[in-house]
Order: C-alpha cells, then sequence, then structure tokens
C-alpha cells in the first residue's frame, strides 16, 4: 500500500479496483498520436484507470475519498465493458491498516458516477447494504438529486444500486462545504453537472483533489477533457483556474484514476517538482 507522509498529513490508497476503459473517450477530441506519448494504451486502445480509494486521518475521523469499483456488483458483460480486471479489496486494506469499514466516519465523493460509487454498497444475500454504515457520505446536492433522477443520458452511470441503501447517510451541499478543518468540498461541475473538487489545506500541507476533470496525469492541460464530460467548456474553465493556482501555490495533487502516480506536485512552469510513483 503506498503512502504519501508529509509533514501534518498522510495518505494511503486503498485497493479499489482496475478499470481499463477507451482512450478516445478518456482524451476526447485530442489525437491519438497527442495522447497516447503521455499515456500508455493497449491494442484495443484502452488505457487503465485505477478505482482507488484514497484514506487518511483528521481530527480523529476515519476519511475516504472515494469508494472503489465495488465487489460483486458488475455482472460479466459490465465487467467486459468496463475492462474490469480487479474489483475491490477495501476491506483487506483496512485490515492491514487496522481497521474495518464501519471504523471509517467520512466519505468525500467528488460525483457518483458508477466508478467512484459502486464501493458505497454491497450485496448481503439478495439485499444491498452500505460497505461504512456509519460514515457521512458528502457530495453536492446537484450531483445526488441526478444520482437519484438521472436523465436520458446520465441514467448509464448513476445506477440505484449504489444509493438506495445508503440514502440516509448522504449529506448533501450546495456549492461548497468545510467538512473539517482546512478541508473543503467545492462544486465545479464539468464532468458531471454536480461535480465537486477537494482541497485539503493543514499547516503547510496543501493538496487537491481533482478528480475528473483531471482523472490522470496526462490531463494537466486544460483543454484536454474527456468525451464523458457532460459539460466541456464547463471543465475547461474549472481546469484553468484551479490547476493553475495548485502549480502556482505549490499544492499536491491527489490521483484516484492515475496507473503512473499516485500523487505529484508541479511547479509554475508545469515541470513535475516531486511525484509519488505507483508500485506496480
Amino acid at each position: 500500500m503506498e503512502s504519501l507522509e508529509l509533514q501534518d498529513l498522510s495518505f494511503r490508497w486503498l485497493d479499489g479496483g482496475v478499470t481499463r476503459m477507451d482512450g478516445g473517450a478518456m482524451f476526447g477530441v485530442v489525437p491519438k498520436p497527442l495522447w497516447s506519448r503521455k499515456y500508455e494504451v493497449n491494442d484495443l486502445n484502452q488505457i487503465e484507470l485505477r478505482t482507488d480509494p484514497i484514506f487518511f486521518q483528521l481530527d480523529g475521523k476515519n476519511i475516504l475519498i472515494e469508494s472503489g469499483i465495488g465487489k460483486g456488483k458488475l455482472s460479466d458483460k459490465q465487467k467486459r465493458n468496463y475492462g474490469v480486471s480487479e474489483e475491490s479489496s477495501i476491506e483487506e486494506s483496512l485490515q492491514s491498516l487496522g481497521l474495518k469499514p464501519s471504523d471509517i466516519d467520512i466519505i468525500l465523493m467528488t460525483h457518483m458516477h458508477f466508478d467512484h460509487a459502486c464501493g458505497l454498497t454491497r450485496y448481503e444475500g439478495d439485499e444491498l447494504v452500505s460497505v461504512f454504515p456509519n460514515a457521512v457520505i458528502y457530495t453536492s446536492q446537484t450531483e445526488w438529486d441526478e444520482m437519484r433522477n438521472p436523465n436520458i443520458r446520465s441514467k448509464n452511470t448513476y445506477w440505484k444500486e449504489n444509493w438506495e441503501s445508503i440514502a440516509h447517510q448522504v449529506k448533501a451541499f450546495k456549492d461548497e462545504i468545510e467538512v473539517l478543518d482546512g478541508v473543503k468540498m467545492i462544486h465545479t461541475g464539468g464532468h458531471s453537472d454536480g461535480h465537486s473538487i477537494i482541497l485539503i489545506e493543514r499547516g503547510e500541507d496543501k493538496l487537491i483533489h481533482m478528480a475528473d476533470l483531471m482523472p490522470t496525469h496526462a490531463h494537466k492541460n486544460p483543454l484536454w477533457v474527456l468525451a464523458y464530460d457532460d459539460y466541456p467548456m464547463t471543465s475547461i474553465h474549472a481546469k484553468e483556474k484551479w490547476i493553475r493556482k495548485a502549480m502556482d501555490e505549490g499544492y499536491w495533487f491527489l490521483f484516484y484514476h492515475d496507473a503512473v502516480y499516485r500523487a505529484l506536485r508541479w511547479n509554475s512552469e508545469g515541470e513535475i517538482e516531486q511525484s509519488m510513483d505507483r508500485q506496480k
């Protein structure tokens, strides 16, 4: 299990599963000869995308960012379509830290697409139950509303199996919320209408999780947005604002999907200054 040890905080990446999605969809209108120089692609034109929740502790709370791809919830067809080669082993990851899923106090959900939210519930016989029964689950009100009432496009990624049994745990916010001192969720829209990012500032530590506005380090260019984005121009404007701020102010970027880096820092010129690679 990789960990990022900073002065005031420690982050650990749990084993949330692996997907392989179409590279063209993940880089939108960017030509393959450009994006394939920056991110490895296989013979099926798929790129590896982790779904690994990020765990940290603060003010006596056990906190997760995202929830993983889940376990035992996807059909064989879904696994094939989404290139799922590994499902979540969150319980085992937590056990190595001396914790159980019931010990998680807070889950920060940037959005509720299936590859982020499947890990919130599991089957107990024929019934779906909460994986983290004692956690408060934060997401934006816009995201929560669409999760429960998806449109003709978004119904393919917002599944009732991922929300019905955890509805009583959800705390939705409008524009932004400070979940704990120095931990903010900010609604940006873009990838989904309710998409949010996470800012963490404690002591000398500054970090940002851009979620699916920048799922991998190769998406740093503000114009490189996903074909999956519902509002691409909103994504572009949000990336221009937050990536520039984070680079200028020395933030660490945390990644949920990146198969190469767990976290990194770019300098103001866009050069990698520090990084933590994923162990393969």
